[in-house]
């Protein structure tokens, strides 16, 4: 019978408290994040959507369901799940640290070391010689801006774990799975591949591609869990196995729905919200504003990850930026000795309403200056 598990952590409750009485640049982005809506839970939603529709596949439908905290430790996050130091997953440029020892968490894969931290879990492991789960939510990443990425976006997560005696696990088993959540979600003339893959906590690992629109597209990933990951959790990969996987719920949601603009999923936008009743839901376009473009260049320091400039752009300017696009960057070590040029363009468009060159250009001001006193800039 599945169990709906729902883990609560007061060393969060306390980060988020510490939070709240802190207005520097990196606690202001976190806090922005916090507030954000878990769109895996929201009505009307296409990611919850999206989400029921793989929750409900008969393969899952004994798995138990858990409800991890948005603060998670960098040990849960990345040294459980067998993430090398060096990883570049780790980075500050990609991660959003609230302290040395606490991030956001950046994967639904950190359920694993919840779940076996619960000891239901692991009598029923012990007594029935299996445990399944799976963790949907939202995640965060720093990432670049255009139509399809965002710094919050969804997953689902799914685990298998069992006895070597009651089952081998096999990558036939996770292809069955994944078969059935593409069929399911796209139909069962949709075109699929699997591909081999890499990720730190299974081995081997393997991705599924589906035919879209005339390109492949991966959809999700998935793999053997690492032996590693098993010490890690206090069983023996002698007697234990299993597999598991990721769905990129944002992903499929766009595919499917028609969807254009990733910051529609997050309207609330009655005209938009009103289009999503079922997986079949297309997005139809509610009205085509149109985009104000400024360009910005500027010389910075070559050792600035380019994502602290996206963080920058998205503190000023929320969800009125469609894209902000790097057309051009060169070096002149006699002008501008150990730094770079770049040279951006910035889309501006709202989903609600047309934007005028007065209020873009303000805007705009502002992250000039902005990235004149955060990275050092000398604007060109």
């Amino acid at each position: 019978m599945r169990q709906n598990i729902v883990i609560n952590n007061d060393k969060e409750r306390e980060l988020i408290t510490d939070l709240e009485a802190k207005n520097d640049i990196n606690s202001e982005r976190i806090k922005k994040l916090l507030a954000l809506p878990d769109l895996t839970k929201k009505e009307n939603s296409p990611i919850k959507i999206l989400t029921n529709e793989v929750i409900k596949l008969p393969k899952f439908i004994d798995f138990d369901l858990i409800d991890i905290p948005r603060i998670v430790s960098v040990e849960d996050n990345f040294d459980l799940l067998n993430t090398p130091k060096d990883h570049p997953s780790r980075r500050e440029t990609d991660t959003y640290y609230i302290t040395d020892t606490d991030i956001l968490r950046t994967q639904m894969t950190v359920m694993w070391p919840y779940y076996f931290k619960n000891t239901d879990v692991l009598e029923k492991l012990k007594t029935k010689g299996e445990v399944m789960a799976l963790s949907s939510g939202i995640v965060f990443r720093k990432d670049e801006i255009d139509k399809k990425h965002f710094p919050a976006f969804h997953q689902i997560d799914f685990l298998y774990i069992c006895r070597k005696d009651k089952k081998i696990v096999t990558q036939k088993d996770l292809e069955e799975v994944q078969s059935d959540a593409v069929k399911t979600i796209f139909g069962k003339d949709i075109e699929f591949r699997f591909l081999t893959d890499t990720f730190p906590f299974t081995d081997p690992s393997v991705q599924v591609e589906i035919k879209f629109g005339g390109s492949w597209i991966e959809i999700t990933g998935a793999g053997i869990v690492h032996t590693e990951c098993l010490k890690n959790f206090g069983l023996d990969p002698e007697i234990y196995n299993g597999w598991a996987g990721t769905f990129g719920v944002d992903r499929l949601a766009m595919i499917k729905m028609e969807i254009p603009d990733i910051r529609i999923i997050w309207s609330d936008d009655s005209r938009i919200t009103s289009q999503f009743k079922d997986i079949d839901s297309k997005y139809k376009e509610v009205s085509k504003y149109p985009s104000v473009v400024r360009d910005i260049s500027f010389v910075i320091d070559k050792n600035i990850n380019l994502n602290n400039y996206y963080e920058l752009v998205r503190d000023e300017a929320g969800n009125l930026i469609e894209q902000v696009e790097l057309v051009d960057q060169y070096e002149d070590e006699k002008k501008w000795p150990g730094k770079k040029s770049y040279t951006f363009r910035i889309i501006y468009r709202s989903l609600e309403k047309t934007l005028i060159n007065e209020e873009v250009s303000k805007i705009h001001e502002k992250i000039t200056e902005k990235t004149k006193q955060e990275l050092n800039a000398i604007i060109r």
